[in-house]
């Protein structure tokens, strides 16, 4: 038997949620949250550091004391959600197939779907590390997962391959469980976490970040035993004679995050450089009435702004469901100079609000301009003292300032002073 839902959610972390709540504030009521764990808020359950919320609330909370507050928003507003429910597939007509021990094999009919299912981390196998397979080799996430929501101590001595934020992260909290972090690596010759993450995590607690640097050989039969890290040059290949070796049973991997988008196979929806899906600035894919946010979108470094993008997805599906919001002309929006992507790829030209570029750096850069053109007419410009790949910059335009009856290309780009 099939149902019908105005608003399917999938996925209740906090993008998931904040859609939901953004689309019931617009008046769109009959909404049902998918999530596949056992409760809401996805990966902040397990986030039991604070540093949360600081632009959404203007205070500093813990994963759970974040979510928490979104929970407690759905179930004083009765939107109806699902938990350990497992969306097996998602079609170009909105069906949205899902199952779980209640239900069995259910399918549901919706007039919008928001995407909200988060990202994954790359292993050791999408690295291709070299040597032997032993345990102790596990990505950072999962450590965390072990540790904070289980009690479980992955390790005693320590290496972490990535300087990613959760990498930084766990190196501060292995330390404090009483574990030997004795290194950081990465291979880029910065850091591609927050810097604030480098001063909390590693400056406070004396853990050496070795840059360009990466495990050329890791060693042990049953357990990891020990790994031999090698400079690399500026092709990322590495140098002989640089070899250092760590004897460790342990190497954490925060080797990269990967939108997870898998059940867009089945839409019409393309996959552009972020690993998510080419969106409007509504957050709206190629496939009408189907929205995607947060994490599976493109990776962010705030929890923060993954809460707004939810909002303005869920914003998107209660126009859409309404019928305020159509498919019509498009501007494309493009990367220039030293930006490897720009989200949302394309502006509706009858949109009239204000709208949010988003974008990351190629590589550090200091004292710049950030210029918003189309042809020779610039936009909006920024001055920048300095951009990092790690941390997203969001740049707000007004739509009255493009022209929109030549319909050219907006590009966004670097300029060095």
């Amino acid at each position: 038997m099939m149902i019908e839902k105005e608003l399917v959610v999938i996925g209740g972390g906090s993008a998931g949620m904040a859609a939901a709540i953004q689309a019931y504030n617009e008046g769109i009521k009959d909404i049902l949250i998918l999530e596949k764990d056992d409760k809401l808020g996805g990966i902040l359950n397990q986030c039991i550091h604070n540093g949360f919320g600081l632009t959404e609330f203007k205070e500093e909370l813990t994963g759970p004391e974040y979510l928490s507050r979104f929970v407690q928003q759905i179930n004083e507003l009765h939107i109806e959600y699902k938990l350990s429910s497992t969306v097996i597939e998602l079609t170009k007509d909105l069906k949205v197939v899902y199952s779980n021990c209640q239900d069995g094999l259910s399918i549901i009919k919706a007039k919008a779907v928001v995407l909200a299912t988060g990202c994954y981390e790359r292993n050791a196998g999408a690295i291709l590390l070299a040597g032997d397979r032993p345990s102790g080799i596990i990505t950072a996430g999962t450590a965390q997962k072990y540790l904070n929501l289980q009690g479980y101590l992955v390790g005693k001595k320590v290496v972490i391959l990535g300087s990613g934020d959760i990498g930084l992260i766990m190196a501060r909290r292995m330390t404090l469980e009483g574990a030997k972090v004795l290194a950081v690596l990465e291979i880029m010759p910065y850091s591609n976490g927050l810097n604030r993450n480098i001063a909390q995590c590693l400056n406070d607690y004396d853990i050496p970040l070795y840059l360009s640097h990466s495990v050329s050989k890791v060693i042990g039969k049953e357990r990891l035993e020990k790994i031999i890290v090698s400079r690399v040059d500026e092709n990322l290949q590495f140098i002989p004679n640089t070899e250092i070796e760590f004897e460790c049973d342990t190497l954490l991997l925060s080797v990269g995050l990967i939108p997870n988008v898998g059940l867009l196979n089945n839409t019409t929806c393309s996959i552009s450089s972020t690993k998510g899906p080419y969106v409007n600035e509504h957050m709206e894919t190629q496939t009408p009435g189907l929205f995607c946010c947060g994490n599976c979108l493109h990776v962010h470094d705030l929890v923060d702004f993954v809460t707004q993008e939810g909002r303005t997805a869920g914003h998107g599906a209660a126009l859409y469901i309404k019928g305020l919001s159509k498919h019509s002309q498009t501007i494309i929006v493009k990367n220039g100079h030293n930006i490897s992507y720009v989200i949302p790829q394309y502006i509706k030209v009858e949109n009239t609000e204000p709208v949010e570029l988003k974008f990351r750096v190629k590589k550090p850069c200091k004292n710049v301009n950030v210029i918003v053109k189309q042809d020779d007419n610039v936009i909006k410009k920024l001055i920048k003292t300095a951009l990092i790949p790690s941390e997203m910059e969001i740049i707000k335009i007004n739509v009255n300032d493009i022209n929109l009856i030549n319909n050219s290309d907006i590009l966004v780009e670097i300029q060095e002073k």
